[in-house]
């Protein structure tokens, strides 16, 4: 189980770089949750698999009376999982928004969607709006 686990994140590191590459956007959200599965499970590997006791505290004691499984690598991972749901769900929203308003989903194709006419405002426009207003 020691060794199937890295090989495990390998592959799945492997696959996310190759859907994130792809140049689809749905494929590259699928690539996201893939590579944020890798790193959950790198994670819990690296605070080691142990078939110990539960980090639980009997009343009245301030230790664990043996050796007990660490549960931080556990709350992280949880805490992940979280996170990269809300992440998932809002990439969602936003490929669905970009296909209704593109009509597409190949980033080449989304490349060309900034306004080119004379007067629209582009990302390296840097004339102060007060200027622009002014020549309108």
């Amino acid at each position: 189980m020691e060794t199937a686990l890295p090989v495990l994140i390998g592959l799945l590191v492997a696959a996310s770089v190759y859907l994130m590459l792809d140049g689809h956007l749905l494929r590259f959200v699928f690539g996201l949750v893939l590579l944020s599965n890798a790193a959950n499970l790198t994670i819990f590997v690296a605070g080691g698999l142990t078939r110990l006791a539960p980090p639980l505290i009997v009343d009245g004691a301030t230790a664990p009376a043996t050796t007990v499984a660490n549960a931080l690598p556990q709350a992280l991972v949880l805490t992940a999982i979280v996170i990269g749901f809300g992440l998932f769900a809002f990439a969602l929203a936003l490929i669905y928004r970009s296909y209704r308003d593109r009509g597409t989903l190949d980033s080449d194709a989304l490349r060309h969607a900034e306004d080119t006419t004379p007067g629209a405002i582009t990302a390296n426009d840097a004339t102060p709006a007060r200027e622009r207003e002014k020549a309108a």
